[in-house]
């Protein structure tokens, strides 16, 4: 499936279309030795090749296994996850689209600044991500700033995930709006 075509999330206005969220969240500066290896990733994400599994004949068994399967990958996401502290973020506001996010902060970053973020979307399974912005905006907001990030070092995988949590986004606001 390709997801940019068939759930597209680009706007006349902006790039990608914008949702507000609240979501497990937290942010640090990423130092200047740090930058040129950056790479935005899925949290614990990992492919073990065992060799090709045989090719069952009973269809029902097959399906079984791969329900099985499914469920030992979100388990050890899920311990992975936990592992690397997502499980202890701070659940904060922000605004997110496929080219970047905005959120509040007590702290006031400098424009050219590089962040890693750490967050959990959920759209159907919950995704725990790394992804880096650089900071392009700072806006005095009442005792506190609004920082704006567009998204650096980030893969159409990456990209696709956040996409897909704007979209399912944007139907939960519907939903609620019609009900």
């Amino acid at each position: 499936m390709n997801f940019k075509t068939e759930f597209p999330c680009q706007s006349n206005r902006r790039e990608y279309s914008r949702v507000s969220a609240v979501v497990p969240f937290g942010v640090r500066i990423v130092p200047g030795e740090e930058r040129r290896n950056l790479l935005s990733r899925i949290s614990n994400q990992a492919t073990v090749e065992f060799g090709g599994l045989p090719e069952l004949q009973d269809k029902a068994l097959a399906e079984w296994l791969s329900t099985i399967n499914r469920k030992l990958d979100l388990l050890l996401n899920t311990l992975g996850a936990q592992r690397q502290g997502f499980d202890s973020l701070p659940v904060r506001q922000l605004n997110i689209s496929g080219g970047g996010l905005s959120f509040p902060s007590s702290e006031a970053f400098n424009r050219g600044d590089v962040l890693e973020v750490m967050m959990v979307l959920a759209s159907g399974a919950s995704v725990a991500l790394y992804v880096y912005g650089e900071v392009v905006a700072v806006e005095r907001r009442g005792d506190g700033y609004e920082i704006g990030l567009k998204f650096v070092a980030m893969d159409d995988e990456i990209r696709d995930e956040i996409c897909r949590f704007v979209f399912e986004r944007e139907r939960q606001i519907l939903r609620e709006k019609r009900g």
